[in-house]
């Protein structure tokens, strides 16, 4: 019955859910793209490891079995400390808090990222109270 008091006679709805364009939580507190993004990283760390140990063990079962171990790893502990990160911000802000850095220490870098529409501003910060009036 509620749902048909949102929904028009030419079948648009009267309202947006609040929630409409966020990524679900899919692992950990990891959305889909962060998730996605700690796999890869994980899973090429794992290859940088099992690849020269495959070498020197020759046997090449040992590079896929890191990989394996850096995603599964990766996504735990990665997916704990991002969770952590993230709690009470906004969904936003793992984004930008990448721009930001990426920006900030490579500047080169900063037009791939559009860190060049980040608004930053160095210096002190001021309320201008008086130093008498709060003397009272």
């Amino acid at each position: 019955m509620s749902e048909q008091q949102h929904v028009r006679a030419d079948g648009t709805v009267t309202f947006l859910p609040h929630r409409l364009n966020r990524h679900p939580v899919v692992v950990r507190g990891l959305t889909a793209d962060e998730l996605w993004i700690c796999c890869g990283l994980s899973g090429a760390a794992g290859l940088l490891v099992g690849a020269p140990l495959s070498w020197v063990f020759r046997t090449i079962a040992i590079a896929p079995t890191f990989v394996v171990l850096g995603v599964a790893l990766g996504v735990f502990i990665g997916g704990g400390i991002l969770r952590r990160l993230k709690r009470g911000r906004p969904d936003t802000w793992l984004y930008r808090q990448l721009q930001w850095r990426i920006a900030t220490r490579h500047p080169l870098m900063a037009g791939w990222v559009g860190g060049h529409v980040l608004i930053s501003r160095s210096g002190f910060w001021t309320t201008r109270r008086s130093a008498a009036r709060g003397a009272r």
